[in-house]
């Protein structure tokens, strides 16, 4: 027997389809929302963990900055410290010219002549005074060359001056102060005689 289906079957095709076409969008759907929802994750967990490390940086630049104060404190209180060291030497240094400037000009001022005025600036010294002839400027100065701190003498000027109604030359020279001579003698012997033992040996 023939059977024939008066359904409208075409309608049926349709339907499924429709259907199949629904459960595929509803399955695109959510995968898309998971996949949406994974890369959000992703990205937060990125940009968390981002944070984290911009944080612990600037954590690192902070102590850093810190440091960089205490060393900058410290090296200006070394300085400071420096400074003050530098300047308590030097005044020890100027103290003990000064007194080998004044003993050695007791000892190396010749008779006739009368100092007026030392001006001392460091090293340099400029004196002044009065003398009974030339020849004791000459002396004068002979002594200062031939003395253990002092060196260097240069006569500036020699000039008739007045003094109680009396012409009496008046003079002006320089001269440097200098480390002991003797010292200075005694080490360059020793370098030299150290020198020629090891050229011997």
């Amino acid at each position: 027997m023939i059977r024939i289906n008066l359904l409208p079957y075409k309608e049926e095709i349709r339907k499924a389809k429709r259907k199949q076409f629904y459960s595929m969008a509803v399955m695109f759907a959510i995968l898309g929302a998971v996949i949406v929802g994974l890369v959000y994750t992703t990205v937060e967990l990125a940009i968390s963990n981002q944070r984290s490390t911009n944080k612990a940086l600037q954590d690192a630049i902070d102590a850093a900055k810190d440091q960089v104060e205490e060393i900058a404190k410290i090296k200006a209180q070394t300085q400071a410290l420096l400074g003050r060291k530098n300047a308590i030497e030097s005044l020890q240094t100027d103290r003990a010219n000064t007194v080998h400037l004044l003993s050695e000009l007791v000892q190396q001022t010749p008779e006739g002549i009368y100092l007026i005025e030392v001006k001392q600036t460091g090293r340099a010294v400029m004196v002044k005074g009065y003398t009974q002839s030339n020849s004791r400027v000459s002396n004068f100065m002979r002594n200062i060359e031939s003395s253990n701190w002092m060196a260097a003498s240069q006569l500036i000027e020699v000039r008739a001056s007045v003094v109680n109604g009396r012409r009496i030359p008046e003079f002006s020279l320089n001269f440097q102060l200098v480390p002991d001579k003797s010292e200075a003698a005694a080490r360059a012997a020793a370098a030299a005689a150290t020198a020629e033992g090891g050229e011997e040996s």
